[in-house]
């Protein structure tokens, strides 16, 4: 596929960094010459120097033949210009715009439409994570939660507790401890490396355990790895920007919720328009305000500003002053692995966030979702079969039968309204959505190429 990627930023370099490795025709365009050349010198692809809205930068990158154009410039108006001239002059099948202000979000329907503005998907970075940290926030313990077949079944990633009743035993005794309740290990990361589990692998102190299930019954299998947190109801939020106060609109009738804003323009703004959170005027990092908030009985701190550096700072101090789980957005992936499972509890990271919502569409076949797991290492898939017994590799095929790449595994298959959890004798329907989990990204064209129909089907 030849993709063209406006913007040479950290979610432009990411997204060429996991497309160029897949065998895809690469160009990125930015303004930023070292950038540019830094990204050519560590990937197989091509750059181009020029302002990403203008025709003649577009016409230099090949735009006539592009199958599709990815705009993740930090100007929502470049990129919809973009998006609206390689429509107008080249007609290019596939469209994404990055956009970030709340003002053109909430029209949406009306903007961004083959009679405006044509671009057939907007990804917005500040609506993701807010929705991401929303699931966090309402499965205490879980270190990831990601939802498939509108919200019908979960992955959920935890870390393995001294006291969980499967810590030390196999994977086969979750069966026998919950019968009433069907889930799937889909994988395991030990001291940071994949692990392929089987019904005689034994859960050890720390793993990172991703197991999938029906909505309903994520908490009852996460009981069963770890001592199951008590339900979250105090909420303090540093930083009332974009990302903060979608936040507290979100959760502020569902929990206590506070926000700390610096700027008082901005407080009285967050006080006209939340109903009940309380806005306070101050900083983050201050002692005296967090401990007169009662910092020591709050559920989650949420660290949600611009600043990296700020936000890590307060988070630890939050911690120190006694948080019981402290979650943090961190734009720079190097602080990232640096900084989760010590003082912090959750790194949030914008970047991968919004990278999986780009690749549900950068896949082939009928994709439903697509996630990156692991800050990149790994990948979910949500793919709808079809065909038949005679186009398919995979409908009318128990999933035993199934020739999966190598480190690849599927979770469960959502059929309609119900969620099968994937044992081996279960046969694969026309229309079902398989959440498949890849532990090797280089295998995802061997499962494109799985899912693809034959011409005995049309």
């Amino acid at each position: 596929m030849k993709i063209i990627i406006l913007g040479a930023g950290q979610v432009g370099g990411t997204l060429a960094e996991n497309l160029a490795s897949e065998a895809n025709d690469i160009t990125i365009v930015d303004s930023n010459a070292e950038r540019l050349r830094e990204l050519q010198d560590r990937l197989d692809i091509s750059t181009i120097e020029g302002m990403a809205s203008y025709p003649s930068t577009l016409e230099r990158a090949g735009a006539e033949d592009a199958d599709m154009l990815i705009a993740v410039t930090s100007s929502d108006e470049v990129n919809m210009v973009a998006c609206q001239l390689a429509q107008t002059m080249y007609n290019t099948p596939t469209k994404i715009a990055r956009v970030r202000s709340h003002d053109y979000i909430k029209h949406a329907k009306k903007i961004f439409c083959k009679n405006a503005l044509p671009i057939d998907v907007i990804i917005s970075p500040e609506q993701l994570v807010t929705q991401s940290v929303k699931r966090l926030i309402e499965r205490p313990g879980a270190l990831q939660v990601l939802d498939f077949a509108d919200g019908k079944a979960q992955l959920v990633a935890v870390k393995a507790y001294h006291g969980g009743p499967l810590v030390g035993n196999q994977i086969s005794f979750l069966k026998q401890h919950m019968p009433n309740v069907d889930t799937r290990v889909a994988a395991i990361f030990r001291k940071g490396s994949p692990i392929t589990p089987q019904g005689d692998t034994i859960i050890e102190v720390d793993d990172e355990v991703f197991f999938i299930a029906a909505t309903e019954d994520i908490l009852q299998v996460m009981g069963e790895l770890r001592r199951l947190d008590n339900p979250y109801k105090r909420i303090l939020i540093a930083g009332g920007g974009n990302i903060g106060a979608r936040l507290a609109a979100m959760i502020e009738d569902k929990f206590q919720v506070k926000i700390i804003e610096r700027y008082m323009d901005r407080c009285n703004i967050l006080a006209n328009t939340l109903s009940n959170t309380i806005v306070l005027h101050g900083n983050a990092s201050d002692k005296e305000l967090l401990l007169e908030e009662n910092i020591e009985d709050t559920d989650v701190f949420c660290a949600l500003t611009n600043d990296d550096e700020a936000n890590i700072m307060a988070s630890m101090l939050a911690k120190k002053l006694g948080a019981k789980t402290v979650m943090t957005l961190i734009n720079n992936p190097a602080y990232v692995d640096l900084v989760q499972g010590g003082v912090i509890d959750i790194a949030i990271s914008p970047q991968q966030t919004t990278i999986g919502a780009l690749l549900t569409h950068v896949r082939k076949g009928d994709v439903a979702a697509a996630h990156s797991l692991r800050r990149g290492a790994a990948e979910v898939l949500e793919v709808v079969a079809h065909g038949d017994e005679r186009s398919s590799k995979v409908v009318g095929r128990a999933l035993r039968d199934i020739d999966l790449p190598e480190g690849t595994t599927i979770g469960a298959i959502v059929r309609d309204d119900k969620v099968l959890i994937a044992h081996d004798h279960v046969v694969a329907q026309n229309n079902d959505h398989l959440i498949l989990f890849l532990v090797d990204k280089n295998k995802i064209n061997e499962v494109e190429k799985l899912f693809q129909v034959g011409l005995a089907f049309f």
